[in-house]
């Protein structure tokens, strides 16, 4: 039997798209309610195949080269697939049809009535039904830290009274920061984690995961006045302050996973480095404070967590002894040697398009920042970027998706229009400078005008005189 690389496959037996999602999500939204219609869940990277009539039949998400851990590799479906197509097609059709069948019924689909409380508080019980409440976080691997969740439940707790709900969000945000999701070095967090108590990333960030949980965090400082929380804020925008800003005031949409082709390479240490970087008493005592060990967690070597030190994250609070605050310095120091350190490093590849939608994420949670922490460095990072946004990514009267090396390109969708008003309602309540107010109602008129179903109500994700 001639045997082919999935490269080859692919070449041989196939017409290939990529789509990026961040600026077709239109298209990506097609295709990701077949994914959900087929699996029951989605998301990415997302693999679809489909007929020449672009009717699909075979949805997934990632997919290794080769079959491993159980899962089907890409090599062998692929050759699957193509010796279906050529011996029975039919069934392959079939599989079409009855998914756009489906698609087409959800989409008739309407709701009869105003949502009410009941569906809050159906929410709520779905939420403590699904509580990990030794990880925090919701059911098992892989874990997602799913921000506006949490914002969900201190909201709830808070208009309810139901300090169950505080308690579960408050669980979770602690054992992310004290997991290896959260970069201990540098600030920021990755985009999940692969097991349940989220020690082991994906290594890759992402602009708007870290602007909605600066904002869980932020809101969580707000509620209880606990300075951990405020702590994880100042690290998440210092660390998009200095790894994805761009000089003009944009933020970046984030950093790969790999660095030498390996996963999680740039983020992981030996003791033996730490010591050699710090000294052997400073770097022993940080070895034992972050859990770097001679085994190590990730392959042979350490990534940096606090789960086997729970008392840590109260240093950060007030009423230390002279000694204690010597302590806490030192470990400052000891992290930022470690990050100058981890600098000379290969570097992660930057996806460095700058995103309305994105972006406007992250100047609400910039302008909330400065407002309840009361530092004014982060309402100016959401002043630079929004201007940004308004001198590049605003023409016509209408919005562009995207602007990377001096060029600005897509029509602006749905979501770059709802997050770019956001950002300046935030702005606005933080500043009180009424332009905002002025410029979010009038983007708001546009979005109305270009993206409302007048018909049934909704939006549209594409304007109407749009692609």
């Amino acid at each position: 039997m001639c045997y082919f690389t999935a490269h080859e496959h692919l070449n041989r037996e196939y017409i290939c798209v990529k789509v990026d999602r961040e600026e077709r999500p239109d298209v990506d939204a097609v295709y990701m309610s077949v994914c959900q219609a087929m699996n029951g869940q989605g998301g990415w990277p997302l693999t679809i195949i489909m007929t020449p009539a672009c009717r699909p039949f075979f949805s997934g998400t990632y997919l290794p080269p080769k079959a491993r851990y159980g899962r089907v590799g890409l090599e062998e479906l692929l050759t699957a697939v193509a010796g279906q197509w050529k011996t029975n097609r039919g069934k392959l059709l079939d599989s079409a049809g009855r998914i756009e069948a489906y698609l087409k019924e959800q989409e008739r689909a309407t709701v009869s009535a105003e949502p009410g409380m009941d569906l809050v508080h159906q929410a709520f019980r779905q939420f403590a039904g699904n509580f990990d409440k030794k990880n925090g976080g919701f059911g098992g691997a892989p874990k997602f830290p799913t921000p506006h969740n949490l914002m969900f439940l201190m909201e709830y707790g808070t208009r309810e009274k139901k300090r169950e709900a505080l308690t579960m969000a408050e669980i979770t945000l602690v054992q992310m920061y004290r997991g290896g999701i959260f970069d201990h070095i540098g600030g920021g967090f990755s985009r999940y984690s692969t097991d349940e108590r989220w020690l082991v990333p994906h290594f890759e960030k992402m602009l708007y995961d870290n602007a909605l949980l600066a904002l869980a965090y932020v809101g969580a400082f707000g509620l209880t006045g606990r300075e951990l929380y405020g702590g994880v804020a100042r690290k998440i925008l210092a660390y998009v302050g200095a790894e994805l800003t761009d000089a003009q005031g944009g933020f970046y949409c984030g950093q790969d996973a790999d660095s030498d082709g390996v996963e999680g390479k740039y983020y992981v240490f030996t003791p033996k480095e730490i010591c050699r970087v710090l000294g052997e008493n400073a770097g022993t005592a940080f070895c034992d404070r972050y859990g770097i060990t001679e085994h190590g967690n990730f392959e042979g070597k350490s990534i940096p967590n606090l789960l086997g030190n729970e008392a840590y994250e109260e240093d950060v609070n007030a009423g230390y002894t002279k000694a204690e605050q010597a302590k806490k310095e030192l470990t400052i120091a000891d992290l930022q040697k470690l990050y100058e350190y981890r600098l000379q490093r290969t570097r992660l590849h930057k996806d460095d398009k700058i995103l309305v939608s994105w972006n406007g994420w992250m100047i609400c949670a910039c302008a909330k920042a400065g407002a309840v922490l009361g530092e004014t460095e982060y309402v100016d990072l959401a002043v630079r970027a929004e201007a940004f946004i308004r001198k590049n990514l605003a023409r016509n009267g209408r919005l562009m998706v995207r602007y990377r090396d001096g060029d600005a390109a897509g029509e602006g969708k749905l979501d770059d229009y709802a997050c770019y008003i956001l950002a300046l309602l935030e702005l606005y309540r933080v500043t009180f400078q009424e332009e905002y107010l002025a410029r979010a109602s009038a983007w708001a008129e546009t979005m109305i005008e270009q993206f409302f179903d007048r018909e049934r109500g909704g939006f549209y994700l594409t304007a109407k005189d749009g692609e």
